[in-house]
């Protein structure tokens, strides 16, 4: 060594190393845990685009209008004429939008979250979603009347499964991200974290495993505290909700011949959409000019009644204070099943699931008025029977109902409307599956493409799940190459080849301690000097059930795949966290939506 220019007493590598080393030991992180942080930072980027895309909806709300806040305000503040043509105009924007859009070829990625979640392999086309949510945009800032979740949804599932591919995760683990975007999508819109997890594991997943929904709940409550940071804590429904009590045990009859009304009304709901979707697929010409066509109804539906325009919110919040009389709110019920059935049926991008809340809505509380005059007991309060009706509706068409029922109450954050809200919720639920066992969402994933990942677990085999071309070093690689390969790939084993690519053993980064404090001692050493060659491996024609045994039987996050116990080629690795996951898929029930 030369005096007059020493080396460092230490490289950077190795201070590095020595950090991850001790937190390592103090965390222990397994790769669930790594996951829950993917899952907390889809969380927040799916809330962030969630606020991004409200921010640009009332911006050209504004551009169309000249008018700000509601868009039922909005409508009634504008002439007949304008209320005719805005969401005819919107409509064309839009359908123009995804005419052109349509020219981008998407390859094998999905369209569409619950595709790339349930029949995909967690690939979402990222250009397509720029255009479906743009033209969902013109759509919504026009009046149309279709919920804004749905694009919220698939942004942010969208997010998700960019960032899972930039991390090169194996197919189920990137389909759960995907499920954690959506989670955080619905949480984001509704102020929901329990629902948004809920959506996601009763209607996509059909799974309430922990390996899944644990990440499901954490992508939901970041996205809603991060939502709530930008936009306030407040619930969806907020306005002077009365309490909701019961003033008689016998009033729960009410509540589920309520629940009941709803699980029949349900099925004739989703008829009107999908009879309304058949006959706009009659309209010779583009898809612009049927979306044209949506709109245009809406408009002319919005010259007499401009509460028909939008998702219905603001027109909800005033039911809820009971500030129209019978014959009026059933009009306007009437008006918007035509515009939400014209919107739907045109292909409008968007959302029906607050839509259906409003249709519930406006049920419960006619209910209530018509049960008023015969129950012989203390007064009904129509506000309770409104809520009830929303969470028993969105049951009914989702056939979700302890979604509907943590949704509800996370809206309204009144515990007192659990009870006759769970009964309402359940009956509607069985009642609906006893006239049509599909739920709204049946349909989106019945059209979906084939030849997409294949999603009968029972037949896969540890090829399926492996990660291929797995991080290892040659068994002759000097001290600092192992300390930048552990810094790189953040690991707690190192797998160890020779020259012919042959698995040889690991490295554990525990094992390594004692060199970290010694520069001259480790350079003296290298890979060889350091491995385990008693490791466990495991060949990619083993079943999922004996790849599970051979967990069960070593404490590892990651065993090596080798080609075949002659030769011991190291072709890639398989994760303990995505075998759970695709045995908690396995397991779920086989049954219709």
């Amino acid at each position: 060594m030369n005096p007059t220019n020493p080396s460092p007493p230490e490289t950077w590598q190795l201070r590095l190393l020595r950090a991850w080393v001790w937190f390592s030991e103090l965390v222990c992180p397994s790769e669930l845990q790594v996951t829950l942080f993917w899952a907390g930072l889809i969380g927040f980027l799916g809330a962030l685009a969630s606020v991004g895309f409200r921010d640009l909806v009332q911006w050209l709300h504004w551009v169309l209008t000249q008018h700000t806040g509601s868009l039922v305000l909005s409508f009634t503040q504008l002439p007949p004429w304008q209320r005719l043509l805005i969401p005819a105009v919107g409509g064309a924007l839009a359908g123009g939008t995804l005419y052109f859009g349509s020219r981008i070829k998407p390859g094998r990625s999905s369209t569409d979250y619950m595709e790339a979640i349930v029949l995909g392999d967690g690939v979402i086309s990222l250009r397509l979603t720029l255009v479906k949510c743009t033209s969902a945009l013109f759509s919504i800032a026009s009046g149309a009347s279709i919920g804004r979740e749905g694009p919220l949804v698939q942004l942010s599932a969208t997010i998700a499964s960019f960032v899972g591919r930039r991390r090169k995760l194996p197919v189920v683990r990137l389909r759960l991200l995907v499920a954690c975007g959506a989670a955080a999508g619905i949480a984001s819109a509704y102020n929901a974290p329990i629902g948004g997890a809920l959506f996601v594991s009763e209607i996509i997943l059909r799974s309430l495993a922990m390996e899944s929904f644990g990440p499901l709940v954490f992508a939901s409550v970041i996205a809603t505290l991060t939502v709530r940071q930008l936009l306030g804590a407040s619930p969806l429904y907020e306005i002077a909700i009365p309490s909701v009590q019961l003033n008689s045990t016998w009033e729960i009859v009410l509540y589920l011949l309520l629940g009941a009304l709803a699980g029949g009304i349900a099925p004739l709901f989703l008829w009107s959409l999908r009879a309304s979707e058949t006959l706009f697929k009659k309209i010779p010409g583009p898809g612009a000019l049927r979306l044209a066509a949506g709109g245009l109804a809406v408009g002319m539906l919005a010259v007499f009644l401009p509460e028909v325009c939008g998702n219905g919110y603001s027109v909800v919040n005033q039911v809820i204070q009971g500030h129209y009389v019978w014959y009026l709110l059933l009009l306007i019920l009437i008006f918007k099943l035509l515009a939400t059935a014209a919107t739907f049926g045109s292909g409008a991008v968007g959302g029906v699931f607050t839509p259906t809340l409003f249709v519930g809505a406006c049920m419960g509380y006619l209910f209530a008025l018509a049960a008023a005059p015969l129950w012989p007991g203390a007064p009904l309060v129509p506000t309770a029977f409104t809520l009830v009706g929303m969470g028993a509706l969105l049951a009914a068409t989702t056939h979700a109902p302890l979604m509907a029922i943590l949704v509800l109450f996370e809206m309204t954050l009144d515990y007192q409307i659990i009870l006759p809200l769970m009964l309402a919720c359940v009956v509607a639920h069985y009642v609906s599956r006893g006239f049509d066992p599909k739920s709204i969402y049946a349909e989106s994933l019945k059209r979906k493409g084939e030849g997409m990942f294949d999603a009968t677990l029972p037949s896969l085999r540890v090829a399926d799940l492996m990660k291929p071309k797995p991080e290892c070093i040659q068994e002759s690689a000097p001290f600092l190459e192992i300390a930048e390969s552990f810094l790189r790939n953040q690991f707690v084993n190192l797998y160890v080849v020779d020259a012919n690519q042959s698995f040889k053993g690991v490295i554990s980064l525990h094992d390594i301690k004692s060199y970290l404090s010694d520069q001259g001692l480790a350079n003296l050493v290298i890979a060889r000097d350091l491995l385990r060659p008693e490791f466990p491996t495991i060949t990619p024609d083993v079943i999922l059930a004996h790849a599970l045994a051979a967990f069960a039987r070593h404490d590892a996050d990651r065993l090596p795949v080798i080609s075949n116990p002659a030769d011991r080629q190291l072709i890639g690795t398989i994760s303990k966290s995505d075998l759970l996951l695709a045995l908690a898929e396995q397991n779920k029930q086989e049954e219709p939506m």
